[in-house]
C-alpha cells in the first residue's frame, strides 16, 4: 500500500545554517547544494566528513565535491582549499554566506549517495559540508524536487517543518549531528506505515517486484519493534516521535547502516518475502531463507537504535567527522547487537528453535573457521576496525576475527553463564546499563558494574579471557547445559582443504588461504587460479588420472577417496603443481534440540 501522507505547514524557525538540495540532472548522477550561512566567521572554515558514524572506515566523501563556490551579497567571496577535506572563506560577518556545490552520487550502498533517473538517496555526511564553529546551531534542509517526475516522493527521519504531500519541502534539525544522522531516500518508492510502542513507523521499499508482499513485512518488523521496544521499555514509549525503515532491494546486495529514528537497508530483491497466490498456504521460513536474513538485519539496525545511537562508547560521545574515532568496545555495540537481532526472531515467534540454534551455530562456525580469532582479541579488532575490519584482504581471516560474530558469542556466553548461576540474565545487564548511563555514553568498566549488580559476583575474569583474550568461548558447554545437542559434522570441502575460493566464468580462483590447513601447507597461494587435479596412478604402470576444475564442489567426485593429489593451479602465467594431502578430521559444529524444557529457561515458549 501507498498512503498519502498529509500537507504540512508550519511556521519555518530560523536557522543559523540551510541546506536546499536538487537533482536538476539525474541522469548526470549529480546533486547541487547551495548552502546559506546567516552569520558566518571572518574566517569562515567548512569541512565534509570523512566518514560516516556506524561504518568505521575512513572514505574521504569530499572525493565526489565539484564546483564550490563562495558568494556574499551576489559577489564571489576568497576561497581557499587548506586540506583534502576543508576550505576557509574570508568572509564578511555582517552578511550571509552562500555556497554552491555539486556532489557526484552513483554509490550504491548504505553509506553515501546515489542519484540516476530510478532514485536518489544521500547521508548527510556525503553532502553537508560542516560549517565549523556552528555545528551546535539549528539547520534546515530544503529538498526540492524541481522537474523530478511526479511520482517522486521522499522519505527521512528529519522533523518536517513545510513539506507537501510527496514529502518535499523543509526539515528541521536542531544541530548538524542530526542532520548528518537522517539519511533521505527519494524516488516512486513502496510505502507503509504501522504503530509500534505507540509511535509511528514507516517502510519504504525502492526497487521491489510486483511479487512484493507489503503487508507481511510490515507485520513481521512490527513485530520486531514491539519486542524490543518492551525490551528497552516495558510499557513506555520509545526515545523517537517517529521511525523510518529505507530498504533498497537489488538485484545483489546486502547491509544496513543505523541511525537515531531511521536505517538505511539493501537486500537482495529475491529476499523480499512474496504475496502468494490465493488458497495456497504460505511456507514455514527456514534458516537458509533470505527472508529471515532480511528479517534479522532489519532486527540488528532496530537494536541499534539503543545500542550505539544512545548507550554508546564514551569515545562518541561527540562524534570527530575530520579523522579516526577509537574504541575498543565495538565488541559489545556491533557483537552484542549481532547476539539480540536473531534472537529477536525468536521472541516475535517468527522462527522457530531449530532454525535459530542454525544460525548460532552458523556464527559458531564463522568463528571456528577463522585462524585469525587465535591472533587478535575482540578488543583488539574493534580498535583497529579503521585499518582491518572495512580493508578486506587474502590475509583478513589469518590476522583478525570479527568484532561481530565473536562479540555475540561473548555475549551467548554472558547470557548462558548469568542464567546457569542464578536468576539473572544479558537482558537485565543491558538494562542496567541504560539506567546506569541514562541511555548516554559508557566504558568498559561500566558494562562490568553492571555484570557484577545482575551477577552478583565479578565477570573480570570472562572479560579478560573472551573480550581481551584469544582462547576459544566455551559455547558447546554452555548451550549443552541449556538443553542444546551439540554434535560434529563433517566441515565444508573448502574448510577441510583450508582456503576459501569463488568460481567464476568456469575457473576456480583462490582468495584465501587459511593459515595452518593443508593447502597452506601444499604451497597454495591467494590468487591462484586452480585448473586441475592430478591423481597418481591406480596400479604401477598405468597412466596417472588428470581432470580439469571449474567448481570447487567437482573436486570430491573426481578425487574419490583420495587422501593425496595434486592441485594444478596458475600462478604468474606460470603452471604449478602443489601436493595435497587432505587434512583428517575436520568438522563443524552442529546444533539441535536435546531438551526443549531447559531450552526453554533460555529461550522462553
Amino acid at each position: 500500500m501507498t498512503p498519502t501522507r498529509p500537507r504540512r505547514h508550519r511556521a519555518a524557525a530560523a536557522a543559523a545554517v540551510h541546506y536546499r538540495v536538487q537533482a536538476p540532472r539525474p541522469q548526470n548522477h549529480l546533486f547541487t547544494v547551495r548552502l546559506s550561512v546567516a552569520a558566518p566567521a571572518r574566517r569562515q572554515r567548512l569541512s565534509l566528513p570523512v566518514w560516516i558514524p556506524g561504518s568505521y572506515l575512513v572514505r574521504e566523501f569530499s572525493q565526489h565535491l565539484q564546483h564550490l563556490r563562495a558568494t556574499q551579497a551576489g559577489m564571489p567571496a576568497p576561497l581557499k582549499q587548506v586540506d583534502k577535506h576543508s576550505w576557509v572563506v574570508e568572509a564578511d560577518p555582517g552578511q550571509p554566506l552562500e555556497l554552491d556545490y555539486e556532489i557526484y552520487a552513483l554509490d550504491a550502498s548504505v553509506r553515501t549517495a546515489w542519484l540516476d533517473s530510478q532514485r536518489g538517496f544521500f547521508n548527510g555526511t556525503s553532502l553537508c559540508l560542516r560549517v565549523v564553529g556552528q555545528e551546535d546551531q539549528p539547520h534546515a534542509l530544503t529538498l526540492d524536487a524541481g522537474d523530478l517526475p511526479a511520482s517522486w516522493q521522499v522519505a527521512t527521519g528529519l522533523t518536517p517543518q513545510d513539506v507537501d504531500d510527496r514529502g518535499w519541502g523543509r526539515y528541521a534539525a536542531a544541530h548538524y549531528d542530526e542532520l548528518v544522522d537522517a539519511p533521505v531516500e527519494m524516488g516512486p518508492f513502496w510505502s507503509g506505515e504501522f504503530n509500534a510502542g505507540g509511535v509511528p513507523h514507516r517502510f519504504v521499499v525502492s526497487g521491489a517486484p510486483a511479487s512484493f508482499d507489503g503487508q507481511r513485512l510490515l507485520q513481521d518488523t512490527r513485530r520486531i519493534c514491539e519486542e524490543q521496544i518492551r525490551f528497552w521499555h516495558g510499557e513506555q514509549r520509545p526515545p523517537f516521535e517517529r521511525y523510518v525503515f529505507m530498504l533498497h532491494a537489488t538485484a545483489d546486495g546486502y547491509g544496513g547502516l543505523e541511525h537515531r529514528n531511521s536505517t538505511a537497508l539493501i537486500c537482495q530483491r529475491s529476499d523480499l518475502p512474496r504475496a502468494t497466490p490465493k488458497g495456497s498456504k504460505q511456507t514455514p521460513l527456514k534458516a537458509t531463507d533470505g527472508y529471515t536474513t532480511l528479517l534479522g538485519l532489519i532486527s540488528h539496525e532496530y537494536f541499534h537504535t539503543w545500542n550505539v545511537k544512545r548507550l554508546r562508547p564514551a569515545e562518541f560521545a561527540r562524534y570527530d567527522y575530520d579523522r579516526e574515532n577509537y574504541t575498543e568496545l565495538l565488541w559489545f555495540f556491533e557483537g552484542f547487537t549481532s547476539y539480540y537481532d536473531d534472537l529477536f526472531l525468536r521472541r516475535a515467534g517468527l522462527i522457530d528453535t531449530g532454525t535459530y540454534l542454525q544460525l548460532v551455530g552458523r556464527t559458531a562456525n564463522q568463528v571456528l573457521q577463522t585462524p585469525g580469532r587465535q591472533v587478535q582479541s575482540v578488543a583488539q579488532a574493534s580498535f583497529d576496525a579503521w585499518v582491518k575490519y572495512y580493508r578486506v584482504g587474502e590475509n583478513t581471516p589469518n590476522a583478525t576475527v570479527s568484532y561481530y560474530t565473536k562479540g555475540s558469542l561473548v555475549a551467548l556466553c554472558l547470557d548462558l553463564t548469568l542464567r546457569l548461576e542464578g536468576d539473572g540474565s544479558l537482558d537485565e545487564v543491558m538494562r542496567e546499563l541504560w539506567r546506569r548511563s541514562n541511555g548516554g555514553p559508557i566504558r568498559e568498566k561500566d558494562i562490568a558494574i553492571a555484570l557484577r549488580r545482575v551477577g552478583g559476583r565479578s565477570f573480570e575474569n570472562e572479560l579478560a579471557q573472551w573480550v581481551h583474550g584469544t582462547d576459544d568461548l566455551p559455547v558447546g558447554s554452555l548451550l549443552a547445559a541449556f538443553g542444546a545437542k551439540v554434535d560434529e559434522e563433517q566441515a565444508p570441502l573448502a574448510q577441510q582443504l583450508g582456503l576459501r575460493t569463488t568460481d567464476s566464468g568456469g575457473s576456480i580462483q583462490i582468495k584465501t588461504v587459511l593459515r595452518g590447513g593443508a593447502a597452506e601447507a601444499a604451497g597454495l597461494a591467494a590468487g591462484d587460479e586452480w585448473i586441475g587435479v592430478e591423481l597418481a596412478p591406480a596400479r604401477r604402470g598405468q597412466a596417472a588420472q588428470a581432470w580439469r576444475l571449474s567448481k570447487l564442489e567437482e573436486l570430491n567426485s573426481l578425487i574419490g577417496q583420495a587422501s593425496r593429489f595434486v592441485a594444478v593451479v596458475a600462478r604468474d602465467r606460470r603452471l604449478l603443481r602443489c601436493t595435497v594431502e587432505r587434512t583428517a578430521g575436520v568438522t563443524a559444529l552442529k546444533l539441535g534440540i536435546a531438551d526443549a524444557a531447559r531450552l526453554r529457561r533460555w529461550l522462553g515458549d
